[in-house]
């Protein structure tokens, strides 16, 4: 039930949508509750929060990252991140060390500490996912892969869309 029932009659009651109504407000409660979830068990099981938790991960991935990249790819502000990170290296999970190309630049990565939790979290993440997906037959998996691709892209090109029509307006588009 993912659409509302519409009308072309002006002025009628049944074109209005509720947001409830809406996939992307669907999707939202439904990521909310995986990601509330997930935030009890990093935070009891290793005493991270969810952004710190999505920090190692990401840097578990792919390090060393500049403070910049790392805000990026968690799609976070630059001082959210900062605050994230700063937490992080005085919990000694992460380091700072100086960019080699950048005379400037930090370059961040997992201390020994930092990769000990890693290992866990991604285990711990793995085992969730696998839990969640096992609700669904395996063509729902494969379908559910399919729709998540489908709706990114278009959700990519919507984006893009609106930020050559801010610039056309010559508004700063988000």
């Amino acid at each position: 039930m993912l659409a509302a029932v519409h009308s072309d009659r002006p002025g009628d009651s049944r074109s209005a949508v509720s947001i409830k109504d809406l996939m992307s407000y669907r999707l939202h409660v439904v990521a909310n509750l995986l990601s509330r979830g997930a935030a009890m068990r990093y935070r009891r099981e290793f005493g991270v929060s969810l952004w710190e938790w999505r920090t190692v991960a990401l840097l578990g991935a792919h390090a060393p990252q500049s403070l910049n990249e790392l805000a990026r790819a968690a799609a976070l502000d630059k001082s959210q991140m900062s605050r994230v990170v700063a937490g992080l290296i005085a919990r000694r999970l992460v380091s700072r060390m100086a960019d080699e190309r950048d005379g400037r630049g930090i370059r961040l990565s997992l201390t020994r500490a930092g990769a000990a939790i890693h290992l866990g979290l991604m285990s711990a993440s793995a085992e969730r996912n696998r839990a969640f997906l096992s609700c669904l037959t395996k063509s729902e998996r494969v379908c559910l892969e399919r729709v998540l691709e489908k709706v990114g892209a278009e959700a990519r090109a919507f984006i893009h869309d609106e930020h050559e029509l801010a610039q056309a307006y010559g508004r700063r588009a988000g």
